[in-house]
């Protein structure tokens, strides 16, 4: 897949990230997990632990002189299914380890959607971010992977997944996953690796979304279509 194609193909992006994220991720940036550790200055076997083991809940990090954060749950996630599908000799521990390395971002509104209706999530306001992907490749192609499968669900037919699951641009063959099947079942995430501290120059739209509700336009930038929203 080129850079061209994938501009093309998928125009724009969606983050969602807990109610009331946007001023730090405005002046902060995105952070993956592991990056949200390190600003945080959060070490030894707090970091291990919050790295290496799946989190059944959200865990607020603080540190003095720096906006509250928020490491999101892992819900979606069960041991033992992931541990079923694992390949390449990972375990559970790794496969955690390796998805707090990374920024997430997806390529459809209806799976960003899809999300926001889960039980999980359907009662709490969640802010949800609307960026270009065109912008954001530019900036960041040398860091960024493309994944064919939600890496980070396994609670209904979980897919396969190991070392290969985060392929480059070039790498990932969507010319022949597309003869069977549909654009958003094609490249279903993308990430980038560790952070994306320059979010705020890629971003078109922020909005507060409940369930499958608007609550409200957060913030917009100066001549962004009205049409950029989840």
């Amino acid at each position: 897949m080129t850079e061209n194609e994938l501009v093309s193909l998928y125009p724009r992006l969606w983050h969602m990230a807990h109610d009331g994220a946007w001023p730090a991720l405005r002046d902060h940036g995105l952070r993956s997990a592991a990056a949200i550790l390190d600003l945080y200055n959060v070490h030894g076997e707090e970091r291990t632990r919050l790295l290496r083991v799946r989190r059944p809940q959200s865990v607020p990090i603080v540190a003095r002189g720096l906006p509250g954060a928020v490491l999101r749950d892992q819900k979606p996630m069960d041991d033992g299914r992931l541990a079923g599908c694992l390949q390449d000799g990972l375990t559970p521990a790794d496969w955690y380890e390796n998805l707090n390395s990374l920024s997430f971002f997806w390529l459809s509104k209806s799976r960003i959607w899809k999300l926001l209706k889960a039980r999980a999530y359907r009662n709490v306001p969640q802010t949800v971010l609307t960026l270009d992907t065109e912008s954001l490749v530019n900036a960041h192609r040398d860091r960024i992977r493309l994944s064919p499968i939600n890496s980070g669900a396994t609670l209904f037919n979980p897919q396969p997944r190991g070392l290969g699951t985060f392929m480059s641009l070039a790498d990932f063959p969507y010319a022949e996953r597309a003869r069977s099947r549909a654009r958003e079942n094609n490249v279903v995430e993308l990430v980038v690796n560790h952070s994306v501290p320059d979010l705020v120059d890629h971003v078109l739209a922020v909005h507060r979304v409940r369930n499958n509700e608007i609550l409200e336009e957060i913030w917009r930038r100066p001549g962004a279509s009205s049409d950029e929203h989840p």
